[in-house]
């Protein structure tokens, strides 16, 4: 059955781990419906269930009042097999059990409201799914210990089922488990060749860790877990692990794996990515169903050596493979008033392809050129700059590779077409076009001439350019306003002759 979920709220991994569904805790309030769900009045038409965490961890103990945790849901789900809906879903949420070991606020959902420890949440009507919603955000008290907790209860009802109750133990975890602060990178991996990273960690906090510690490791990018242990779980394609240790780490102490983990990155990859975080309060995910062989991993005490910032540690690994591009260049060749195209770009020739930062290329346009546009589509929208224009003159248009208007096509090439004016004539004139990628280790193809071959404007061009046009004009308008002022004027004289005639024939 499916079950739709809301977005993921904020809080740690570890609280996720131990949110296992359950239905064994829940209880009918209909005598007609058997545990765990209820039908609607013993018709067998229409049931409703919670899939709901049996036990939730709240926040560690260290956090006190300064936790914050808004990932606790509660699925509500039809019974398989009904065949009809439950109309106008209702939950009611009793935190009261909570008290002296947490708050709770309005979460992030706007189908819930209440205030204290009762808060309501609006369903709907489902057919054959499920909803899940946040009734609350939990928030942290001072003074507890780990292991303190508290219950939840929770009923659902509708207008044509019998309701259904469940109960979710609410548990304050161990200590938070810190790792080094900041991202650590790794150069120079060689595809199948193994590599060794030692995961740390320290307990800054005042509680030692009762229930044991776990270790999450997560592989992305084309690195896969090469060491087995037999105290870690792993997913088919090793590239997700969980470890335990029932070792108890003391207050104010740092630790270290015996042994490191090891890795290997596939061929052809140029980056990845090795996550790893700790957790005081173990429960194994789903989906790690791999028990390794190999000897187990144990833990060191080590000097604390800075580990304090960081509950998750993320390694950039950047392997020894490149992505290659060579400029994609062509001539800027026309007569002088033309506006010509030209397809600019990179041609990637691998072997390995970016996944994430891709690079970019710069334009330099040939002298006695003007770049008019740059068009592209995209989205159905036509933009005339597909590339950014350079700030001062003379200077070199930038194209993204990253941008959404730029797509590489199936050989691995990104062009884009530059519309050219030829201005004039420049005997040797060229513009460059480079590349610049992060993973180009072969620079001798990053730079190719945009030659510019100029021929001169045909004789009606040279008339009709503003430089030769519009003076003309100014001639003809000028020899034209002259002629009509000598007309006016030999008029004007006419005219005078005329009446000095008559006046003579009549005196």
């Amino acid at each position: 059955m499916p079950i739709r979920t809301a977005r993921p709220q904020k809080g740690r991994w570890w609280g996720a781990l131990v949110a296992l569904p359950v239905a064994l805790l829940l209880t009918s309030a209909a005598p007609a419906a058997s545990a765990g769900f209820a039908l609607a009045g013993g018709s067998g038409e229409t049931g409703l269930r919670f899939e709901a965490p049996g036990t939730f961890v709240m926040y560690n103990a260290d956090e006190g009042a300064k936790a914050e945790n808004g990932g606790f849901v509660l699925p509500v789900a039809v019974v398989p097999g009904n065949t009809g809906p439950a109309r106008n879903i209702k939950v009611v949420v009793d935190a009261s059990g909570l008290a002296g070991v947490a708050r709770v606020g309005k979460g992030s959902g706007n189908n819930c409201t209440g205030g204290g420890w009762m808060w309501t949440c609006q369903y709907g009507t489902l057919d054959n799914d499920g909803e899940s919603m946040p009734p609350f955000t939990l928030h942290g008290v001072d003074g507890v210990r780990p292991g303190d907790s508290g219950t939840v209860t929770y009923t659902a009802s509708a207008d044509n089922t019998a309701s259904v109750t469940g109960t979710t133990r609410m548990i304050v975890g161990g200590p938070t488990l810190y790792g080094p602060e900041g991202p650590g990178k790794m150069t120079g991996v060689e595809p199948g060749k193994p590599v060794s990273l030692t995961p740390r960690f320290s307990n800054l906090s005042r509680f030692s860790t009762q229930r044991g510690i776990a270790l999450r490791i997560t592989a992305q990018g084309g690195l896969v877990l090469t060491a087995r242990h037999r105290n870690c779980s792993y997913n088919p394609a090793f590239t997700d692990a969980w470890c335990t240790f029932p070792a108890k780490a003391a207050p104010r102490t740092a630790y270290r794996t015996s042994s490191p983990l090891t890795f290997t990155a596939a061929p052809g990859e140029l980056t990845g990515t090795l996550d790893y975080s700790w957790s005081s309060d173990p429960q194994r995910p789903a989906g790690l169903t791999v028990r390794g062989t190999g000897a187990p991993l144990t833990l060191t005490r080590t000097p604390e050596g800075g580990i304090h910032d960081a509950t998750g540690t993320v390694t950039v690994v950047e392997t020894t493979v490149q992505a290659d591009y060579a400029a994609l260049t062509g001539t800027v060749r026309g007569r002088v008033g033309d506006t010509v195209s030209v397809t600019l770009g990179v041609r990637g020739l691998g072997p390995g392809r970016p996944a994430g930062e891709k690079g970019r290329f710069e334009v330099v346009p040939p002298e006695g050129t003007t770049v008019t546009s740059i068009p592209y589509t995209f989205e159905d929208t036509d933009g005339k700059w597909a590339c950014a224009r350079p700030r001062k003159p003379g200077g070199a248009f930038v194209c993204d590779l990253d941008s959404d208007v730029l797509w590489p096509g199936d050989d691995g090439t990104t062009s884009v077409v530059f519309r050219f004016r030829i201005d004039r004539q420049v005997p040797g004139a060229h513009g460059t076009v480079r590349t610049y990628s992060p993973y180009d280790r072969t620079p001798g193809n990053d730079t190719a001439r945009i030659p510019l071959e100029a021929s001169p404007a045909p004789p009606y061009r040279s008339v009709v350019r503003p430089a030769v046009l519009i003076p003309a004009v100014l001639a003809a308008v000028a020899v034209a306003a002259a002629g009509v002022t000598h007309r006016r004027r030999r008029r004007a004289v006419a005219v005078r002759g005329n009446s000095a005639d008559g006046e003579r024939t009549g005196s």
